[in-house]
């Protein structure tokens, strides 16, 4: 046949490789298509684990910054035991007023943004003599009276405070029952107000009283006035 110039082979025509029935040829575009959709898939895949990751990491953090708070109110608690005079007492567990009274919200305003939770708390009860004068016909310091309530120790834990800008207070309500009055304390979210049933007597704010808030712990101490024996 007719050969090319320069005495070169002829060129050779490209050999068609047959396709095999029921497989299409993928163009150029849809292989470029699935090449972008494969990179955003594993990107996806990713953001995903990172994501996961992170969460894990917050999730852990918050834990351990929970169980430091705890950590932190049970060595205050063993401090506190440990500095306990002796003529203090652990306050009881049946003087926490769980029932509501009227000055008592049924529901509080912010419950729809954070749940409610119970705040720890460790209260002390200082006893001591009375000398009235009934006391002071009756008893002597060989033969004293018997031990009364002379003040209170309280110390509730706020570790969590939403706004911890507004120190938490306390209030006085009545009681139904008599010689009592009832001793609130309010905080703010998440907190639920916690209250305690006291003696209904005065308190002496020269001598003793302290009411301070300070690393998320509410300190409430007073003594009642009390009448000093005099022979």
């Amino acid at each position: 046949g007719e050969l090319e110039t320069c005495g070169l082979s002829p060129k050779l025509k490209p050999l068609e490789t047959p396709v095999p029935v029921g497989v299409s040829v993928m163009g150029a575009d849809e292989e470029a298509f699935g090449r972008a959709q494969a990179i955003k898939q594993v990107i996806r895949e990713v953001v995903d684990r990172r994501q996961r990751a992170e969460k894990m990491q917050r999730d852990a953090a918050a834990g351990g910054e929970q169980q430091t708070a705890d950590q932190r109110f049970d060595a205050f608690i063993r401090k506190e035991k440990s500095g306990m005079e002796r003529d203090e007492e652990v306050m009881d567990s049946g003087d926490v007023e769980p029932a509501a009274s009227s000055n008592r919200p049924t529901k509080y305003e912010w419950e729809d943004k954070y749940k409610p939770r119970k705040p720890r708390f460790f209260n002390r009860v200082k006893t001591g003599f009375e000398w009235n004068k009934y006391n002071q016909t009756h008893y002597d310091h060989d033969n004293p009276p018997p031990k009364t309530v002379q003040g209170y120790k309280f110390n509730i834990f706020y570790p969590d405070l939403i706004d911890n800008t507004k120190a938490p207070k306390y209030v006085l309500e009545a009681s139904d029952t008599e010689g009592t009055v009832i001793l609130r304390f309010v905080a703010g979210p998440p907190y639920e107000d916690v209250a305690f049933k006291i003696l209904n007597r005065e308190w002496d704010k020269k001598f003793g009283f302290r009411c301070v808030f300070d690393r998320g712990i509410m300190q409430l101490y007073f003594n009642f006035r009390r009448y000093r024996y005099r022979k």
